[in-house]
């Protein structure tokens, strides 16, 4: 066997490897008092966030909805990237022999019925898109209060219209976002969550004003115009659910 031929291999496996696509899970958690939210954000920071370190999770994203968002102090969101299935499903395990966590986490884990940290808690699992197999952290250097993380929901009446959408992004969307420096932080494919079929994803803006000109140079630029009128992405979003969100302090992206 030549040195050529296994330098091949090692390369194709190489890159079969670098294409593996993450899995994500995002929970949203809808709090009524700031007492919940000063209880959620402890077991974050103190707890969970180094948990999932120790468990190979390098990096969660904690965001909350700006001051200017009808549903600021209402919900806290995690966002935490997998590089299986089998690391979701396994994580709650993980946590339940780490006594660390358990430690730390006591507060939470163990709050009384009628003081809980959160009203509901619900849960969207989802793939990354093959454009972006990888989660990406934001490029911004700015203070984290003052940044827009947004993030979006699209809707789609048909599982065939959804998937029209999701060809769209990755045959060229999310390179107009790349090159207009969106800096996005994920692409997702919904697997299970309430709003199916839907796709989600996150970029991020320095602050409100930057957003807004991200998007008129998005609407003008011509590499948009170029597809967005085609008839094979004809009606692929029935609604468009958007939260500008901020990442709290202690976040890792």
């Amino acid at each position: 066997m030549s040195l050529g031929f296994i330098a091949l291999c090692f390369f194709i496996s190489s890159n079969l490897l670098a294409q593996k696509r993450d899995f994500y899970e995002l929970r949203t958690y809808h709090i009524e008092t700031a007492e919940q939210e000063a209880m959620l954000d402890e077991y974050l920071e103190k707890a969970f966030i180094p948990a999932a370190h120790r468990n190979g999770i390098a990096k969660v994203g904690v965001f909350k909805p700006i001051a200017s968002e009808p549903d600021a102090g209402k919900k806290v969101y995690l966002f935490i990237p997998f590089k299986s299935m089998d690391g979701i499903l396994g994580l709650a395990a993980k946590l339940a022999k780490d006594q660390t966590y358990q430690t730390s986490g006591s507060s939470y884990i163990n709050a009384a019925f009628d003081k809980p940290p959160y009203k509901r808690m619900e849960t969207s699992i989802m793939q990354s898109m093959t454009g972006q197999p990888k989660f990406a952290e934001s490029k911004l250097t700015n203070s984290k209060k003052d940044r827009v993380y947004e993030l979006r929901s699209y809707e789609a009446a048909t599982e065939r219209l959804y998937k029209q959408k999701v060809k769209m992004f990755n045959s060229g969307e999310m390179d107009i976002f790349e090159k207009l420096n969106y800096s996005p932080i994920f692409y997702g494919e919904t697997i299970a969550g309430a709003n199916m079929p839907n796709l989600m994803y996150m970029t991020t803006h320095e602050n409100m004003d930057v957003r807004n000109a991200h998007w008129k140079a998005f609407s003008a630029d011509p590499d948009w115009a170029g597809m967005k009128d085609l008839a094979e992405y004809k009606n692929t979003v029935s609604r468009n659910d958007t939260r500008l969100l901020y990442p709290a302090e202690y976040s890792d992206l």
